[in-house]
């Protein structure tokens, strides 16, 4: 049987939107909870949250509407992730991303099958 050479496998953050912005998500919240970030990056993403349960909209077309919320959302999360120190970003980022490191020796198994059936000749 041919030896089989390990690969670096590693599994990208990069899951689709949905996890993107739950990793978004998970970076504000840790990024809130630093004391390393200034007070007043902390209140970007506080005032995009009050905006977007605020009854007063910029742009009051339903469709629109709903897009200018998103939108202030992603500008909120990009600024305050910007304004915050990018070692501490880095820190936090990779503590997010210690789990998504796959050892290949740990999830390969080498073995072989063989077809059992239920009936004895």
């Amino acid at each position: 049987m041919d030896e089989k050479k390990p690969s670096n496998l590693t599994i990208s953050q990069q899951g689709g939107v949905v996890r993107s912005a739950i990793n978004q998500l998970k970076l504000i919240f840790r990024l809130m909870g630093d004391s390393r970030v200034s007070v007043f990056a902390k209140l970007i993403p506080v005032g995009a949250l009050v905006y977007l349960i605020s009854p007063i909209d910029a742009i009051s077309i339903p469709v629109i509407g709903a897009l200018d919320d998103a939108a202030i959302l992603w500008l909120g999360s990009y600024v305050f992730t910007e304004l915050c120190p990018p070692e501490v970003v880095a820190e936090h980022m990779k503590e997010l991303a210690g789990n998504m490191n796959v050892n290949p020796r740990d999830e390969i198994v080498d073995a072989e099958t063989t077809d059992v059936s239920d009936k004895q000749s």
